[in-house]
């Protein structure tokens, strides 16, 4: 019968020392998959953004943040064209309201409310128009992309129709100033 004790007791004090054992292990697992390479991997990515700043600065200045597209000069008034705000309202709703709020809410894209104090009106423009070749060349939409993860849809947005949403977001701004600080 003593044996028999002897036998558990020595089963009971290696299974206290295998479970010790599995617990040092996960410790050190935790301890060194935390923390340093993490941080190396953002550090990466951080040196990456910051190459492709740096490679594309001239062409930000060259477009003096205009975007890249076809809209070089775009004429606004100082008032706003009320019959061409509705006609973008109605584009905008059709178009671009799945992905953009008004408000500065991020749903797919980002909120849109002040985006005409932050962007040149062309650069607008050939966002709407020009999505895909603005977030490749474009210094500002390649920043857009990178945080919201998402590339804008193409939605096949003539000049006419991107004029017309320009007005009806100059609209929106305008009457929420002060909303989007």
């Amino acid at each position: 019968m003593k044996t028999s004790q002897q036998n558990l007791h020595g089963l009971m004090s290696r299974l206290t020392l295998f479970r010790g054992m599995a617990m040092f292990c996960c410790v050190l697992l935790f301890s060194c998959s935390s923390g340093e390479n993490e941080n190396k991997g953002a550090d990466a990515r951080e040196g990456s953004a910051t190459n492709q700043q740096n490679e594309t600065v001239g062409d930000e200045i060259e477009d003096e943040g205009k975007g890249i597209g076809p809209i070089t000069t775009v004429e606004v008034g100082d008032k706003i064209d009320e019959t061409l705000a509705a006609e973008g309202k109605t584009i905008f709703e059709n178009k671009c309201s799945a992905c953009h709020q008004l408000t500065d809410q991020k749903i797919v894209g980002p909120g849109l409310l002040g985006v005409t104090e932050r962007h040149k009106p062309e650069w607008i423009m050939n966002m709407v128009i020009n999505p895909e070749e603005m977030t490749k060349k474009d210094p500002a939409a390649k920043k857009l992309l990178a945080e919201h993860l998402t590339q804008m849809t193409n939605q096949d947005i003539s000049e006419k129709d991107a004029r017309a949403i320009l007005e009806f977001l100059r609209q929106n701004d305008l009457n929420n100033a002060g909303a989007s600080n």
